[in-house]
């Protein structure tokens, strides 16, 4: 536990967004949003669309992403639209290791909020917040290669390609994909 992160904040504020921590009861909309991109979401995230397959799931799911956010082994954030104050999305830091300090990075947002540039402004928010409070050192990205969409927002975040992993991921229907792995420093953030 390190005792300088007991007071980071739990919500971002940008422009367009409220970027905050999952609070108890945030399940019953979150579950709806799920459900509501099942098929965009299936391919790219099979294990949270699995433990997010009912309203009681979805919200133990919540109340475990909250635990793991006071027990610093996750940072899960539901995106709220200004606008409509309707959750659109989510982003995660997960598989930190404190010891380099480094991180991996998932997000997704609503279908019908896509293409407005809402997940590179909320991206932007989460990585300024992983690298100064937490001070993560590197960050990092693994997705599809055909998920173009993805990629595109990491790279106008300022992540670059480091390599792409044959048959990295099983997707839903048994066969293996490769992923592509993008990085982003600290130092290049900060110095961007």
């Amino acid at each position: 536990m390190q005792a300088r992160l007991f007071n980071i904040e739990t919500a971002l504020v940008s422009p367009r967004m409220v970027v905050r921590r999952f609070r108890e009861g945030d399940g019953e909309v979150l579950y709806e949003l799920v459900q509501d991109n099942t098929s965009r979401l299936q391919d790219h995230f099979p294990k949270t669309v699995e433990a997010l397959r009912d309203k009681d799931s979805t919200e133990w799911f919540v109340r475990e992403r909250l635990a793991d956010w006071l027990l610093q082994r996750d940072y899960s954030f539901g995106l709220w639209d200004n606008q409509s104050a309707k959750m659109i999305g989510m982003i995660r830091i997960f598989q930190i290791d404190w010891r380099v300090p480094k991180a991996e990075l998932g997000y997704f947002i609503d279908k019908d909020f896509s293409g407005k540039g809402l997940m590179t402004e909320s991206l932007r928010a989460v990585l300024r917040f992983a690298f100064h409070q937490l001070q993560i050192e590197k960050l990092i990205i693994r997705t599809a290669t055909d998920n173009i969409a993805s990629q595109r927002v990491a790279r106008k975040c300022g992540f670059r390609r480091e390599g792409d992993l044959r048959d990295d991921f099983r997707l839903p229907g048994g066969e293996l994909a490769d992923t592509v792995l993008l990085g982003l420093t600290r130092a290049e953030f900060l110095g961007a």
